[in-house]
């Protein structure tokens, strides 16, 4: 079928938007107006012009009216609309591929020649849409409805379909596969015109040379998979993006199951491997190409020697992209015959200690994997000097010119600093015993050793101080038990209304403030025994609220919120306090800046899911406590590690690492769970969960109270007592104390005396009160010779320690109580009463 078999729509799409438009109602009215207007003319005008003229006007007004129709309803066009119109057609016509416009039905109103062309070859005699060529085409049904729907939704659509080898082709059979594009784009014209444009194109040439060059591709990777040589890429999360058949065969991989990133380079490289070959390109380098000599890890357990040669990229930020490494096997792999050399060579590359080789210069020539994984920096090539900090390499240049090349001398140099995380290191420099002017320099991570010196410098120094700590607070306690004592008696003697009764009340008041100090020594000294008692974190956390205030200075604010009917715990209330003001302290020292620092309390119910969450905790009822700041916060990678003992992330001088650790021991032995939570720039919260106590069934309250009160109304008694104590202050205050509530007091000033006063008066003395430390023989000792002697008689220990610091040199022996110092003149006479009365 000829082209102009075809006949072409008269409405044309024009791409700028200017496509002329007709106002038919318009211009019948102008005509009816004119007709009317003209024979009225006419009309007026009779018998005054002649006939012939009226019916010439009225020829030529009728032809006048046939044009203005024409014009204003868009028939009739005057100007360039012909050009503009050929114009377009030949630009559509000059775009090569068959183009044809439809309208939002779905008509085609305009095709190109070539799409003239196409119709022509596939025998249709009228103008339509593509959907209508490959009507007769069921697999492509799916690509022409997603066209339509681009269509309908007015944006853009592309397929790419393929045609077997035979099909018909718009008409035409084929003995190749064809590939077509199909493309449909809207046309819009002034804001909206309902218009597509549909474009044909054969892809078959593009297709064909995008198939030969995968072929080659394909060609080459054959060629690289059966290579001689191994060869591996990865990307910089350690992730081996590709390798080649023959090093999968060596390590006994296979090869399909190494695609999609399963396979990393911590599964074929040993640990000092992949440590070269993820290492970051020195600074101004943007390619660092190496090679050295490792072991590979095969797939059943052996070790492959290999050289590689590695080339890896960066960008402008240092950071690693997909290496390059070739690998070529050396002598003894693949189940050879090692020789010695290759003995040796391994031995020198797998050794755990760094050694390279300098040549006079102090230039590394040679280096084993432990040497080069020191550094970034460490590489053949590179100036020994250079792996070190800038003020440290002068020592380098120094040790190197002591040494002098050849020869036996050798010295050593401590480094500081190298790598990322910063190791400690110490290079041991000789003269090389073959080779004249070149050095052999020894590299030994002191890293580890280093930290563990510090750990025991630091453990002895808290073990002094907690020592130094217990003495004085033991001598302290005596001190303030004669205070405490010696106010008691002066109160008895007066009046609430005398004047010296308020100054001898400030003094007990102060006496007790101090032994509350007294208590935190021993608790850091970690002489001093949980004693739990239930009360409510309320209570606790209020009495903390000044303390806090005066840690945390003028720049962090406190806030305190306070839970509702909040459960009751049991704990000791010293300790938790040192737990509080522990984490208190790490709060203000991560707000240099100021911020605020929250004490929270609730109740809080874990659940069988939630108890999976926190670390296996027990489901049940607890009391939360939280503790939050605002300061800098803690990196993931050391959050797992700030409860282990002696981990700081201060600085050197600054924090012994054991507060954290002292915090997770008390509340692990409290019976709780503490966990933390952080994020870097925002702040730091502890969680600290206490089981809440049930209170147990008691008597009634007011009558419990008043029987108690009533059995220590009266603390007077009878008996003779043996007060051994080999401090006079405290020895005077106990005996003038007993003596005023009836007993008969018997004074000993050591362990030696009250034996001899037993050997004299031992069946008059009916209760002991001994101190525990003291000169020639403590109060354990004297225990033991009076229970050595068969003597049965009741003993009462009095000590600044707590009672498990000296129970243990008891041998099993329970049979005593206990008091601890400082204590009030009501406290020894209900002690001795509940003992003798007992």
């Amino acid at each position: 079928m000829s082209d102009a078999g075809i006949k072409q729509a008269e409405v044309r799409a024009r791409p700028m938007g200017n496509a002329r438009k007709g106002w038919p109602l318009l211009s019948l009215f102008l005509a009816v107006l004119l007709a009317l207007v003209t024979a009225a003319v006419a009309w007026l005008l009779r018998g005054t012009v002649p006939a012939w003229l009226l019916v010439a006007g009225a020829v030529l007004s009728f032809l006048g009216l046939v044009v203005l129709f024409g014009l204003l309803a868009g028939i009739v066009h005057i100007g360039p609309g012909d050009r503009d119109e050929a114009f377009f057609q030949g630009l559509l016509d000059a775009i090569g591929d068959a183009c044809v416009v439809t309208d939002a039905k779905g008509r085609a109103l305009y095709g190109n020649s070539a799409y003239l062309k196409l119709l022509s070859a596939a025998g249709l005699a009228r103008l339509v849409g593509i959907e209508n060529i490959y009507a007769g085409y069921p697999e492509l049904a799916q690509n022409i409805y997603r066209l339509s729907q681009s269509v309908r939704e007015r944006r853009a659509g592309v397929e790419e379909i393929r045609l077997n080898a035979g099909s018909s082709a718009a008409g035409a059979k084929t003995h190749e596969p064809v590939w077509i594009r199909i493309g449909v784009s809207p046309i819009e014209i002034n804001g909206g015109s309902g218009l597509s444009l549909w474009r044909h194109q054969d892809i078959s040439a593009d297709r064909a040379k995008q198939e030969g060059a995968f072929a080659h591709l394909q060609y080459i990777i054959n060629y690289l998979d059966q290579a001689p040589a191994g060869f591996f890429s990865a990307d910089a999360e350690g992730r081996i993006a590709y390798i080649n058949a023959t090093l999968a065969e060596w390590l006994g991989l296979d090869l399909e199951a190494t695609t999609g990133g399963a396979l990393t380079l911590k599964d074929v490289v040993t640990e000092a491997g992949e440590k070269l070959l993820t290492r970051i390109a020195p600074s101004g380098e943007t390619t660092l190409t190496e090679a050295f000599d490792i072991d590979l890890k095969a797939q059943d357990g052996r070790t492959v020697p290999v050289h590689i040669i590695h080339r890896a990229g960066h960008d402008g930020q240092g950071r690693l992209q997909p290496s390059r490494s070739l690998v070529l096997p050396q002598p003894g792999a693949g189940g050879e015959t090692a020789d010695t050399d290759t003995r040796l060579h391994r031995f020198f590359n797998t050794a755990p200690m760094g050694i390279a080789e300098l040549d006079g210069e102090g230039i590394i020539r040679n280096a084993n994997l432990a040497f080069l994984a020191l550094s970034p920096q460490a590489r053949r090539g590179v100036p020994l000097e250079n792996l070190v900090p800038s003020e440290q390499r002068g020592q380098i240049r120094e040790a190197l010119a002591a040494v002098g090349g050849m020869g036996s001398r050798s010295t050593h140099v401590d480094a500081s600093g190298i790598g990322d995380p910063p190791r400690q290191v110490q290079f041991i420099i000789s003269g090389h015993a073959e080779r004249e002017a070149s050095f052999l320099v020894f590299a030994t991570d002191k890293t580890e050793n280093k930290s563990l010196e510090v750990q025991v410098a630091q453990g002895q120094k808290m073990q002094a101080i907690g020592q130094l700590a217990g003495g004085v607070a033991h001598d302290f306690n005596n001190v303030l038990t004669a205070i405490i004592g010696f106010s008691d008696l002066l109160l008895a003697k007066h009046r609430p209304t005398d004047p010296a009764f308020a100054d001898i009340m400030n003094i007990k008041q102060n006496a007790n403030r101090a032994a509350n100090l007294v208590r935190q020594l021993l608790a850091f000294s970690r002489r001093q025994t949980l004693r739990p008692e239930v009360l409510s974190l309320t209570d606790v956390i209020s009495d903390l609220g000044n303390l806090l205030g005066r840690l945390l200075g003028e720049k962090v604010d406190l806030k305190v919120v306070h839970g509702r009917d909040l459960g009751m715990v049991k704990v000791d209330v010293n300790q938790f306090e040192q737990v509080v003001i522990n984490l208190a302290v790490n709060a203000r020292d991560a707000m240099p800046n100021g911020g605020t620092l929250t004490v929270r309390t609730s109740n809080a119910s874990v659940s069988e899911r939630q108890s999976s969450d926190l670390q296996s905790m027990p489901p049940g009822d607890y009391v939360l406590c939280e503790v939050q700041d605002t300061g800098t916060g803690i990196p993931k990678d050391i959050l797992d590690k700030i409860w282990e003992p002696f981990f700081s992330t201060k600085d050197v001088g600054k924090g012994t690492g054991l507060g954290l650790s002292t915090v997770y021991g008390i509340i692990k032995q409290t019976g709780g769970f503490i966990f933390c939570d952080s994020v870097v720039g925002r702040g730091t919260v502890f969680r600290i969960y206490l089981p809440r106590h049930t209170q147990e069934a008691a008597a009634p309250e007011e009558t419990k109270g008043e029987r108690v009160e009533a059995k220590r109304a009266d603390h007077t008694g009878k008996g003779t007592v043996l007060l051994v104590e080999d401090e006079d202050a405290v020895r005077a205050f106990a005996s003038r104390a007993l003596a005023s509530r009836g007993y008969t007091v018997l004074e000993a000033a050591s362990g030696d005396a009250a034996l001899a006063i037993f050997a004299e008066k031992g069946d008059e003395i009916s209760l002991v009160i001994s101190d525990v430390v003291m000169p020639e023989m403590d109060g354990p000792t004297l225990l033991k010779e009076l229970r050595k002697r068969g003597v049965a008689t009741k003993i009462i220990f009095i000590s600044g320690y707590a009672e498990d610091a000296f129970e243990k040199n008891l041998e099993g022996e329970h049979d005593f109580a206990f008091l601890p110092k400082p204590f009030s003149l009501k406290q020894l006479a209900e002690a001795v009463k509940n003992v003798m009365g007992s």
